[in-house]
């Protein structure tokens, strides 16, 4: 019973632990997550992009 006793004590201190937490207001987990989904694309945009040119120099060269 020792090894549940402290299974049970740790999830009390993981309750108490989360309770002290400030969780963030909505509007700024909403601007948080835009914020993160706009870095997210451009960053994709660009890493595609380079992907497409160094593709096309690729091609231009294996196939001249």
């Amino acid at each position: 019973m020792g090894r549940l006793n402290k299974i049970f004590t740790f999830l009390k201190e993981v309750k108490n632990e989360l309770a002290r937490v400030t969780w963030p207001k909505k509007p700024e987990v909403v601007k948080l997550t835009l914020t993160v989904i706009i870095i997210s694309a451009a960053v994709g945009a660009y890493i595609g992009a380079l992907d497409f040119a160094f593709t096309k120099l690729l091609e231009l060269l294996v196939y001249k």
